[in-house]
């Protein structure tokens, strides 16, 4: 409440943030000062003050760090560690001294006196050097300010309980938006089913189903039913973060009243060319916490849907950071429609909800949920490379002697460990080296808030984040992570602390709200995914049922090819091009064909050109450096009318998900090789590890067989999007038809037909005879 009202000035950004080692040193200084102060002295007081505010009351708590006696009242004890020289300080910073006076009004309350004392106890954690601030306060004036600033406070709180009195009211009477199709009633029923237990869903859902709606309709009306405060829809693409947006405005239409926040990236809102978030460099960040909440108040009594466009519209007016403004904002939110990372990611989470011993009534709605495995695994891990270690020490020469000894230690570190690794080597633990960059991190804290050291604070940024995030990971180290060390492809010697297994990190995230629902068309097996995304098998978990005629999707496997290392050569690649000609050549249409890899495909291409250089039908090639424009153009060639088009693409790339072309804009989807991604250090680490804990031959299926068959199932899933498209899926590669892969073909892939070239032709020239006659 108080950082809420009372904040002002900048957003300044050239002091640091809050390393895991600074918080923990903080807490060890808080704890020190305590035990000095005596037996009369109580620490960690809670207090708490109900304040009536006519139609509903309003609860102020919080936890003072110390109460003790001193002349003739009581004090209240706020302490702050601060990295600086506190002997400069000159008066108490006027948030953390109104903090304190709302202690000592809540003590009041409840324990009347003539007046209380407030002591602002300082303490550098630099050299623990301490400085007192002491104020005495006479009881009426301290509780009159508490009153006047719980009023102010009142208008936002007004605002909140009017408007959820409006979306409760508009969802009791919201219905189901569309006519239901085949199971999507039971679907969203399920949904409903675990929110109300506050448990955890896997829903694999193919598409066609209308997943988005199917989750977000039941978690709405659960909301309205008091049994959820808030919606996250977390995505890891734009286009499916537009589809939940879209959402939300059908059911606007259909009389829903609701809030919804739509974050961008930092980079993608800001006006500034140079993302820079300090007031010499920023005019929206000079003064923005002054003009911040008129902004904010202004735009939530105006607007309900609060995108990218009316948030910059806004944040331009008021001369106010774009990108705070929708954080903000999403205070006042009823849904937060974001990337995973501003719920999983450690440094980047949403502070503002998901705060160390903060919980909420939140309801995660998780789209596209087999994506978040690698990228969690990524969000867990850290490493640190021996040249970033030198070029710091570099950089920092003479001008600071005990952070370049401190360097240079770290340095041998991994120069005896570079000298004992061959390719790459698994550690028992990193402990000595988290020790030597322990201090590291302390003294670089220091020169993140020394202004003696502010010309050096921009060049050695990166690293003192890699430090940061390094030492945040290392006090997650447990039997989910491997501790390694290797070189990477430039010969760069590094550490890296490898979250194998993301599964608790996620749900220590979870569990700070009620409920989720994981999604995806892809979530085969699922008891993969529950075990690197919750952990836990006895969560719920459905399959819902293709709504479309599976008559119309013909799947068909090429026993006679592949794309094994040891086959590739001219002869294969003639092979598969053959099959892509000729296969083409049975239907006209648009077509796309899903490579393992940029150097598979342009193989391939070389030798298909010889073959045939007049196809008969355009071919389109995805480049590894494509813009958004020729994106967009290669994906508008194919919603031509009578187009016959074929595209070369990648397994995994931005044409193989998230991409919606209907009817006959594609009519089949030619897949070469299972998928499997290249092997490497980390792979094998992945595979080595999940055979010993899942059992002998599952960590070939956990590192590689399954993410490799997930990328194939979701380009596959290109080709039928609505009940009026029909098409084909060919797989190229002679392991489809084993049983391993064949086990993790959807239920809708019905009567599958394995066989060589001249059989597999045949049957795709029947099905689309069949498909024809019909």
């Amino acid at each position: 409440m108080v950082e809420f009202l009372l904040r002002n000035g900048d957003i300044d950004n050239r002091g640091k943030g809050a390393s895991a080692d600074a918080m923990q040193e903080g807490t060890r200084i808080h704890r020190m000062i305590q035990k000095r102060m005596g037996g009369d002295y109580r620490a960690e007081v809670p207090l708490r003050h109900i304040c009536d505010a006519g139609e509903y009351d309003i609860l102020v708590d919080g936890r003072a760090d110390g109460i003790f006696p001193g002349d003739g009242c009581d004090v209240i004890d706020e302490i702050k560690g601060v990295y600086r020289d506190v002997t400069k300080l000159e008066a108490p910073d006027p948030v953390h001294l109104a903090q304190a006076k709302c202690y000592g009004a809540m003590l009041l309350a409840d324990n009347p006196a003539p007046a209380v004392g407030v002591q602002m106890t300082y303490c550098s954690l630099i050299d623990r050097e301490i400085k007192r601030f002491n104020f005495v306060y006479d009881a009426g004036e301290v509780l009159d300010w508490f009153e006047a600033l719980v009023r102010e406070y009142k208008k936002w709180t007004d605002l909140r309980h009017e408007w959820i009195k409006q979306r409760t009211t508009s969802i009791h009477a919201l219905e189901f938006p569309f006519e239901y199709r085949s199971g999507q009633k039971e679907l969203a029923s399920q949904v409903y089913r675990t929110i109300y237990l506050k448990k955890r869903l896997f829903l694999e859902a193919p598409t066609g189903v209308g997943k988005t709606v199917s989750t977000l309709f039941p978690a709405v009306k659960a909301m309205g039913e008091g049994l959820g405060e808030m919606i996250f829809y977390l995505t890891a693409k734009t286009t499916t973060a537009a589809v939940a947006r879209e959402t939300f405005d059908i059911m606007r239409r259909k009389g829903l009243k609701i809030k919804t926040v739509k974050i961008t990236a930092k980079e993608k809102q800001c006006f500034m060319e140079e993302t820079d978030c300090n007031p010499e460099k920023c005019p929206y960040a000079k003064g923005h916490f002054d003009r911040i909440n008129e902004a904010m108040y202004e735009l939530l009594t105006r607007e309900d849907d609060l995108n990218d466009e009316v948030i910059s519209k806004q944040a331009g007016e008021h001369m106010v950071c774009p990108f705070e403004l929708c954080l903000d904002l999403s205070l006042f939110a009823d849904a937060v429609i974001g990337d995973y990372n501003y719920v999983f990611d450690p440094n980047v989470a949403l502070k503002r909800f998901f705060e160390a011993g903060t919980k909420g009534d939140y309801i995660f709605l998780i789209d596209e949920a087999h994506n978040l495995v690698d990228r969690a695994r990524e969000m867990y891990s850290a490493e640190i490379y021996k040249r970033d270690v030198l070029e710091a020490k570099r950089l920092v020469g003479t001008g600071f002697k005990k952070l370049s000894t401190a360097l240079n230690r770290c340095n041998k570190l991994l120069l005896d460990m570079s000298r004992e690794c061959d390719g790459y080597e698994v550690l028992e633990n990193a402990d000595g080296f988290i020790m030597a960059l322990t201090s590291v991190a302390s003294l670089l804290d220091e020169v993140m808030d020394d202004e003696d050291y502010a010309p050096l604070r921009e060049d050695i940024l990166d690293f003192y984040f890699d430090v940061r995030h390094f030492m945040n990971m290392a006090e997650l180290l447990d039997e989910n992570y491997v501790v390694y060390t290797g070189f990477d492809e430039e010969e760069d010697f590094f550490i890296r602390l490898y979250c194998v297994n993301p599964a608790v990190n996620l749900r220590s995230c979870l569990d700070k709200g009620i409920s989720a629902c994981f999604f995806s068309a892809t979530l085969l097996p699922v008891e993969y995914y529950m075990d690197l995304l919750s952990g836990d098998r006895q969560d719920y978990a459905v399959y819902a049922p293709s709504p479309f005629d599976p008559a119309k999707r013909g799947v068909f496997v090429a026993t006679d090819v592949s794309s094994r290392y040891k086959r590739r050569g001219k002869e294969e690649y003639s092979r598969i091009a053959s099959y892509i000609h000729d296969a083409v050549k049975l239907k006209r249409g648009n077509y796309m064909v899903f490579f393992p890899s940029y150097r598979f495909m342009e193989d391939v291409i070389e030798v298909f050109e010889e073959m045939y250089p007049d196809p008969g039908f355009e071919v389109l090639y995805q480049n590894v450096s494509m813009t958004e424009q020729e994106k967009e153009e290669f994906l508008g060639c194919f919603e031509e009318e009578n187009g016959n088009y074929v595209g070369f693409c990648v397994l995994g790339g931005v044409f193989s998900e998230g991409i919606d072309l209907r009817e006959d804009c594609l009519i089949g989807a030619v897949i070469v090789g299972t998928g499997l991604p290249r092997v490497g250090d980390r792979l094998d680490i992945l595979r080595e590890y999940f055979d010993e804990t899942e059992g002998r031959g599952r960590g070939f299926d956990y590192a590689y067989r399954i993410p490799g068959m997930n990328k194939v199932l979701q380009a596959a899933g290109r080709v039928i999007r609505t009940a009026n498209d029909r098409g084909v899926i060919l797989l190229l590669d002679e392991r489809f038809a084993m049983r391993e892969y064949r086990t993790m073909f959807p239920r809708e892939w019905e009567g599958v037909f394995a066989g060589d070239k001249g059989r597999v032709l045949e049957k795709m020239a029947d099905f689309w005879h069949t498909i024809e006659e019909v």
